[in-house]
């Protein structure tokens, strides 16, 4: 009997489907623009890439190269950047006060910085209201396609290798 490997769309909604709950909570607790949440859901992402790279070098029974469990695991960071771009465009039809909660915060942050004028903030958030979404989605292109880069390239990094010739079986 031949094993069931997990294709990189089941591991991509799987991954999608965590971070989007995880979402959600952080958004009804009213700890979504933290720092620490913004760490945790990063970590949480790239550690589950990494892990789904290790799982499909498993259910290889290790026969893999470096290059192929890249491409999964990339794969899987490029459904999942699909999805969170979706949700994030249906969350922000269905709640449109985040963007309000966002541009207090970066008001806030700019208002720290005492060599930031005024005239300076109130520019900066008058282009970031205008390309909210745009850069919302831009932002979240970079974050995990390039997050699932440097995931997919330590879980083929880490992943046991053991790939066999296709000269191995013949007599």
């Amino acid at each position: 009997m031949e094993k069931k490997i997990t294709t990189h769309i089941t591991s991509g909604l799987l991954i999608s489907g965590v971070l989007i709950i995880l979402a959600v909570v952080a958004y009804i607790a009213s700890f979504d623009q933290q720092t620490w949440y913004k760490w945790l859901s990063g970590i949480l992402f790239i550690g589950a890439v990494i892990y789904v790279c290790i799982n499909y070098g498993k259910q290889q029974d290790n026969n893999v190269t470096f290059g192929n469990t890249f491409a999964y695991g990339f794969k899987t960071s490029a459904v999942v950047t699909c999805i969170m771009i979706l949700f994030l465009i249906v969350f922000m039809q269905v709640f449109p006060e985040i963007k309000e909660k966002a541009m207090d915060e970066a008001r806030k942050q700019m208002e720290k910085n005492p060599a930031v004028t005024e005239s300076q903030i109130e520019t900066s958030l008058g282009i970031m209201k205008k390309g909210f979404l745009v850069i919302l989605i831009l932002g979240s292109v970079f974050f995990y396609l390039g997050g699932g880069a440097i995931a997919a390239v330590i879980g083929a990094a880490v992943t046991k290798k053991n790939p066999r010739s296709p000269f191995d079986n013949q007599a």
